[in-house]
């Protein structure tokens, strides 16, 4: 079981995400008003937060979204979750469909750190049922059905 700590979104893809505290999720779009929502598979991104906190630790100064993630979430590794993996929080049901990604152009994190989270730590879900998230809420990993 998970808490969500921060719900980030930005306009434009390519930049940061700011956290905004609590979102609207569109079944099978995304996010309301964020550039990464649409028709397929990375609707929605989420980091953990002990491993922004271990990114933190080696020096980075970095905010909630400054990987690119929607939604930042304490007590779940989900890396460690296979694709298909169901997250409920609340109303709202996301299903895994991406685990990591490939970093075509470093990030102005990698470009200052020398290494960046989000390809290997990120994951990609989907809005199967959509509703609102809020900073505060918790957020189940269910088995796949």
């Amino acid at each position: 079981m998970g808490k969500v700590i921060a719900v980030c979104v930005s306009e434009k893809k390519g930049t940061q995400k700011k956290n905004i505290g609590s979102a609207r999720l569109v079944e099978d779009w995304g996010i309301e008003g964020d550039a990464h929502a649409g028709k397929w598979h990375r609707q929605v991104s989420l980091l953990s937060h002990e491993k922004v906190e271990a990114f933190r630790a080696c020096g980075a100064e970095v905010a909630n979204g400054a990987f690119g993630e929607n939604l930042v979430v304490s007590g779940i590794d989900f890396r460690t979750l296979p694709v298909g993996t169901r997250l409920r929080c609340g109303e709202v049901l996301l299903e895994l469909t991406q685990i990591g990604k490939e970093c075509h152009s470093h990030c102005e994190i990698f470009k200052v750190m020398g290494d960046c989270i989000m390809p290997r730590e990120g994951v990609f879900t989907r809005v199967l049922r959509g509703g609102t998230i809020s900073v505060g809420d918790e957020l189940v990993a269910e088995e796949e059905e």
